[in-house]
């Protein structure tokens, strides 16, 4: 059947706006995978003061790390990492997700270094026993990632270990009591709840509610489910840090974080807040995360960050 003229015209103007819209896709596409490749290497220092010490306490300064997901050759990652030395905190707290790769243990504690100089806590997050696997970007705006049967293992221990002879103190399901600046700090931490490894310690003994010695309980973990948060601000958490987030890693200008990437709240995958339990209350520092997987290394609106909180004592 002979087609006409303005038939033919039409189906060549639907062709050529399909294929216009089409190129403006994709043109968009790679440019917001151009702005994430160059946001994800814009380093920033996020600041936060939150008066929680007893009365009469100097301030006291807490360097809190996240997330870092490091591969070798991340030459400006390490470089930022290692300028934070010159804030000299009083104190470094590790959340957990340091490894993006099998060969990175050795760079990341070289870039690591100077901190280490500084009293320090940690625990474990996933990507510190497994390594990342090429997944399809869709999924992860589908709910929380899960590990793959066939996770290539990373030298924890080994990290662990590195760690562990700069000073720093492992958290993972125990507690500890420090003396800092002339002032005990009381943590309890956990393996990584996203993995349903957490095992709660408690508090070390004969630190609640049998001295009147000034002194502030602090919480760490890496992924901030609801029901670990529940738990240590219902056991008298005066603070807890948490990481695994990274922001939401994708967000939207404006608007924010799509996923959190657990049971959070998009609205809390970044930033200080206070977090409500059975009538109790604790702040909560969810840090953006300092790296990505190598596998989608991306940063949209949600610049990488360290974050740095001031105690101060309470008014």
């Amino acid at each position: 059947m002979a087609v006409s003229p303005a038939v033919a015209s039409r189906v060549r103007n639907i062709g050529r706006g399909f294929a216009v819209t089409t190129a403006a896709g994709a043109a968009a596409g790679l440019a917001a995978v151009g702005y994430g490749l160059w946001e994800k290497n814009q380093f920033v220092l996020r600041e936060e003061t939150l008066p929680i010490l007893p009365a009469g306490q100097q301030p006291f300064t807490i360097l809190h790390l996240s997330d870092i997901h490091f591969v070798p050759g991340q030459d400006t990652k390490a470089a930022w990492l290692q300028s934070l030395a010159s804030l000299k905190p009083d104190l470094v707290v590790n959340t957990g997700d340091n490894l993006s790769h099998v060969k990175a243990i050795d760079p990341l504690l070289a870039a690591l270094r100077p901190l280490l100089e500084f009293p320090g806590v940690f625990v474990p997050g996933s990507n510190d026993y497994y390594g990342p696997s090429f997944k399809n970007p869709a999924t992860y705006l589908l709910g929380p990632s899960k590990l793959k049967r066939e996770a290539t293992e990373l030298d924890w221990p080994r990290l662990r270990a590195g760690f562990g002879m700069g000073g720093w103190v492992d958290l993972t399901n125990r507690n500890q009591s420090l003396v800092l600046r002339g002032m005990r700090f009381d943590f309890s931490g956990v393996d990584d709840p996203h993995l349903n490894r957490e095992r709660y310690a408690g508090w070390p003994r004969g630190t609640r509610g049998q001295d009147e010695n000034p002194h502030l309980r602090v919480a760490v973990i890496h992924a901030p489910y609801q029901r670990v948060l529940d738990h240590f601000t219902e056991d008298g958490a005066d603070l807890l840090l948490a990481g695994h987030t990274h922001g939401g890693q994708l967000c939207i200008p404006g608007y924010g974080a799509l996923i959190s990437n657990c049971d959070l709240p998009t609205w809390r995958a970044k930033g200080l807040n206070n977090w409500e339990s059975n009538g109790s209350t604790t702040p909560v520092n969810v840090s953006g995360g300092i790296g990505t997987s190598r596998f989608a290394p991306i940063r949209i609106a949600c610049k990488p960050e360290a974050v740095l909180l001031t105690l101060t004592a309470r008014e």
